[in-house]
C-alpha cells in the first residue's frame, strides 16, 4: 500500500537554489521540516520494505527522487528483506515516467550502509550466500542502468556491499565524517557485488588493488582526491549538496540527460570509433524532440525553458 503524507507549503516563502547550502540540513530532512515545508509540497512514499522508503518531492522538483535506507537497528546492513525491498523501489523508479533523478541516502546517523547482514550471512548455506550476492549483484547493475542520474550521499559507514551500492551510483556526495571501504579479504572473500569492476573504473587499478587487498578505509576528503566522490563537503551537509546537484539536473532537459548518460555508460565499454558512432544515435534521438525547440526558443527569449520530456 502507498502512503502520501502531505505538507502544505506557504507560497510567499520561497528559496532560491543558492540559499540551500545556508540552511541547516536537519531542518529539512530531520525532525523539523519546518524551512523546506516553506518551498514544496513533500510526499512520502512507503515501499513494501519497512527498511527501505521512497519519497518524492513534488512541486517544482517534481522529477527528484530519494531512496531512503532506514535499519537502524543493524546500521542498514543488507540482509534479504531490504534488498527486496531496494529491487522492488528501484524497479518502482524505473516504471516511473516523471522520474528525472535519484538520491540514495540513509536516515540512519553516521551510517550510509554498513554492507551486508553478516549475522543473516551466517545462518545460510554455500548455496543461498551465492544466490543471495547473485541477487545484490543484480540489483545493483539495475540501480547502474537506471535511464536516470543517480546520487549517493554518503555521512558516516560505507563499506562493503553499502560501498558497492554507492559505486552503483553516478554521483557519490561524502560528507567530512564518511567512511569508505571494502574489506572483503579480512573475511577471506572478496567483494562480488561490483567492487572488484566498479572501483577501478573509477580510480584505477592500482590504487583499486591496494584498497581491495589491505582493505583499508579511507574517508571522504581522500575520496575525493582519487576519484571516488565528486564531492566532500563538511559533515552533515551531503545531503544538501545533492539536493543542489539534483535540482540543477532535474531543470535540464530530461531526454538529453538520458542519451548524456547512455551515450558515456555504453561508450566507456567500447573503442573510441564505436563510442561516437553511439553519440551520434544518441544525439539523433533529441533531435526532433520538443524539449529541444523549446531551450532554442527560451535562449531566444531570455527565459527559463520549460522541458515536458517530449
Amino acid at each position: 500500500m502507498t502512503i502520501f503524507t502531505v505538507f502544505i507549503k506557504n507560497p510567499k516563502s520561497y528559496y532560491k537554489l543558492s540559499d540551500f547550502g545556508k540552511l541547516n540540513p536537519y531542518n529539512i530532512y530531520g525532525k523539523c521540516y519546518s524551512q523546506y515545508q516553506s518551498t514544496r509540497t513533500l510526499i512520502l512514499e512507503s515501499a513494501t520494505s519497512q527498511s527501505v522508503r521512497l519519497k518524492r518531492l513534488s512541486d517544482t522538483d517534481s522529477g527528484i527522487m530519494e531512496v531512503n535506507l532506514d535499519r537502524p537497528a543493524a546500521k542498514n546492513a543488507i540482509g534479504k528483506e531490504m534488498l527486496s525491498g531496494l529491487r522492488h523501489v528501484f524497479e518502482t523508479i524505473h516504471r516511473d515516467a516523471s522520474a528525472r533523478v535519484v538520491m540514495v541516502s540513509s536516515s540512519v546517523p553516521k551510517v550510509f550502509c554498513a554492507g551486508a547482514d553478516l549475522k543473516e550471512r551466517k545462518t545460510m548455506s554455500p548455496h543461498e550466500v551465492q544466490s543471495f550476492v547473485n541477487s545484490l549483484r543484480s540489483t545493483f547493475s539495475f540501480i547502474e542502468a537506471l535511464r536516470v542520474p543517480t546520487i549517493a550521499v554518503i555521512e558516516g559507514a560505507a563499506l562493503g556491499g553499502g560501498l558497492e551500492m554507492a559505486l552503483s551510483c553516478d554521483l557519490r556526495i561524502c560528507g567530512e565524517d564518511a567512511v569508505l571501504g571494502l574489506p572483503e579479504t579480512g573475511l577471506a572473500i572478496i567483494p562480488g557485488a561490483g567492487g572488484t569492476q566498479r572501483l577501478p573504473r573509477l580510480v584505477g587499478k592500482s590504487v583499486a588493488k591496494e584498497l581491495i587487498f589491505t582493505g583499508r578505509k579511507i574517508g571522504g576528503r581522500e575520496a575525493m582526491s582519487i576519484g571516488l566522490a565528486n564531492y566532500c563537503v563538511p559533515a552533515g551537509e551531503a545531503q544538501l549538496k545533492a539536493l543542489e546537484i539534483a535540482m540543477e539536473i532535474n531543470q535540464k532537459g530530461p531526454i538529453a540527460i538520458r542519451m548524456a548518460k547512455k551515450a558515456i555508460d555504453e561508450g566507456d565499454e567500447v573503442d573510441l570509433i564505436t563510442a561516437l558512432e553511439l553519440e551520434e544515435e544518441c544525439y539523433e534521438q533529441i533531435l526532433n524532440t520538443k524539449d529541444r525547440l523549446e531551450g532554442l526558443a527560451a535562449f531566444a527569449e531570455k527565459r527559463k525553458p520549460r522541458y515536458s520530456g517530449e
